[in-house]
């Protein structure tokens, strides 16, 4: 069964190229979103090779540089906007994607869909 719609954290929290922000999934290991170019992106927090969390501290997921999501196991790296891995022993895999979206100043957790489409108008 899908996982409802809620909240995650405020946008604000979010920096561009900044920290992340770690929150629980119902049915996987715990999920984290991050800001890159302007746009929310959220995945598992489970690398594909390891199994094991991607942050080395709360929140800390990009590698000394800033740009790439790392793996605090065994340095792969991954693009911040799609997951992908570029280099480390997961090469070609990627980090499972969570559907995310910005409502009235917040992150939104959904269901099922991927909210890559603009948003149909309200009333």
């Amino acid at each position: 069964m899908a996982e409802r719609e809620r909240v995650i954290c405020a946008s604000a929290d979010l920096a561009d190229g900044g920290k992340g922000v770690r929150f629980e999934l119902s049915t996987h290991s715990p999920g984290f979103a991050i800001r890159h170019v302007g746009k929310v992106h959220a995945y598992v927090n489970r690398c594909p090779h390891a199994g094991t969390e991607l942050d080395w501290q709360e929140g800390e997921f990009r590698d000394e540089t800033g740009y790439y999501l790392i793996c605090s196991t065994h340095g792969a790296l991954f693009e911040p906007g799609n997951g992908f891995c570029v280099a480390g022993p997961c090469r070609g895999a990627s980090l499972e994607p969570l559907a995310v979206r910005e409502r009235d100043g917040q992150v939104i957790l959904g269901a099922a869909r991927a909210y890559d489409e603009p948003e149909a108008e309200s009333r």
